[in-house]
């Protein structure tokens, strides 16, 4: 018999894994993940970086939980595709990553991608990054699964030894997280296609020499193409022909959105009128029809019907 249990975001996600390589564009808001949802995309990042700039913060791992999780919260409840959370280094030890998971569950997210730096992290392609030990992030990893509810919900464990410890050490941190219980491997800062390939083979088996276990070997790899980082330009086919299943492009949208912003008020100030900005304007139709507004009003009429109902009564 087929259940008619709705799939949660984390399954959901995990089929779409399954299916082929994820695009992942960044969402920094629930208006920019109807964007994204509406271009077509699967699935969407609700970037860290984005949701600081945002709030006008840079990415140091600045926001609280609280903060967070609300800005996720409203991302997943706009939008019916999966969403990934990026908590950071999940707001402390691993108790406070247990309560980050909860949190996250209860947010609507499909799954979080938890990160081996010291607070205050920096961004992942800036120098003078600091890790915590292997064992503090095993155990933290090891919270998290315990933590989650649905065991669907989908763990990414990033490492940024790349620059710290080099490859190597960036692999074996990587294979400790797997067995650990991590669902995805994200190597951030990696800065070649021939460093993403040697990090796939080295996951998978390869150098530097260590047991290889089946769950290693089968382990998706996210991949970030940032922009103005470490990574050079590789696109979405290149990664997946690396053996990467899942593509970050965290703050592109933002990037962009917040130039054009920059430009028309520059260009407000010395003009004094905007009637020259309309055609780079999305029109007043097309934002209601991207927030659904006749929806709205369909259940306002639909409200105000049922209320006079009663008053019939």
């Amino acid at each position: 018999m087929t259940s008619n249990r709705s799939r949660s975001p984390g399954e959901k996600l995990r089929e779409l894994i399954d299916q082929g390589t994820v695009v992942l564009p960044g969402a920094f808001n629930a208006l920019t993940a109807l964007q994204i949802e509406r271009a077509g995309f699967q699935a969407l990042y609700v970037s860290g970086a984005g949701l600081a700039a945002a709030r006008g913060l840079p990415d140091l791992g600045l926001l609280s939980m609280a903060e967070v999780i609300a800005d996720a919260a409203a991302i997943a409840r706009a939008v019916s595709i999966p969403a990934i959370a990026d908590v950071d280094t999940g707001f402390g030890p691993p108790l406070a990553v247990m309560r980050t998971v909860e949190e996250c569950e209860r947010a609507g997210m499909a799954g979080m991608q938890l990160e081996d730096q010291e607070l205050p992290k920096k961004c992942g392609h800036l120098p003078g990054k600091r890790l915590v030990s292997m064992s503090e992030m095993t155990s933290k990893i090891r919270a998290a699964c315990h933590a989650r509810q649905d065991p669907a919900f989908v763990i990414i464990a990033r490492t940024d030894a790349r620059s710290v410890e080099g490859l190597e050490g960036a692999v074996a941190r990587a294979r400790a997280y797997v067995e650990a219980g991590a669902d995805v491997i994200f190597p951030e800062a990696l800065e070649s296609a021939e460093e993403f390939r040697l990090f796939a083979e080295g996951l998978a088996g390869g150098e530097p020499t260590a047991p290889r276990t089946s769950n290693v070997s089968t382990t998706p790899l996210l991949a970030n193409m940032t922009e103005f980082g470490k990574t050079p330009y590789l696109s979405v086919a290149e990664f997946e022909a690396l053996g990467y299943r899942l593509v970050l492009f965290p703050v592109t949208a933002l990037r962009v959105a917040a130039r054009a912003v920059e430009s028309v008020l520059v260009e407000l100030k010395r003009l004094g009128s905007q009637r020259h900005l309309l055609e780079r304007m999305q029109t007043r139709r097309e934002l209601y029809d991207l927030l659904r507004y006749e929806d709205y009003e369909r259940r306002s009429r639909l409200c105000d019907a049922k209320e006079e109902g009663h008053a019939d009564h």
